[in-house]
């Protein structure tokens, strides 16, 4: 699994689910490159998904970095305001960079990916229970 698909499930990810599912590893003692501090970020978006973009708005984040001992940096920027969850992330980033990787994948990121697809389905079903078809009758006029 390449970085950017798992720091994309670990920044949507529930964060009591996350600590939960990583606490072995949340031990690990770092060095903090860059404490978790929160700022904004612009978001973009385009009409229709093709259309010119345009600034949406702000979305506040956190940031944070952190290095472990054996050299490997991790990277978080994570939407909201939890601190912790950042931390988290990042740290969890450094370590699947590492020969930790593969368990963390399996252990971690796995049920994350399969939480959040969940989510993403039970929404769905949601969105889809409130849909409703328009149809047109003639009127019988030209």
């Amino acid at each position: 699994m390449e970085r950017a698909t798992w720091m994309g499930i670990l920044a949507q990810s529930d964060a009591a689910e996350l600590a939960q599912l990583a606490a072995p590893w949340l031990d690990t003692p770092v060095t903090v490159q860059r404490a978790p501090e929160i700022g904004t970020a612009m978001v973009r978006g385009r009409m229709g998904g093709t259309g010119g973009a345009f600034n949406l708005g702000e979305v506040t984040v956190v940031r944070c970095s952190v290095s472990t001992q054996t050299g490997l940096t991790g990277h978080a920027y994570v939407q909201g305001r939890d601190k912790t969850k950042a931390k988290h992330c990042a740290l969890l980033d450094a370590l699947l960079q590492g020969p930790e990787g593969e368990s963390l994948q399996s252990q971690v990121i796995q049920p994350l990916q399969s939480s959040l697809a969940e989510k993403r389905d039970i929404e769905s079903r949601k969105a889809a229970a409130t849909q409703v078809d328009f149809f047109t009758l003639a009127r019988g006029e030209d």
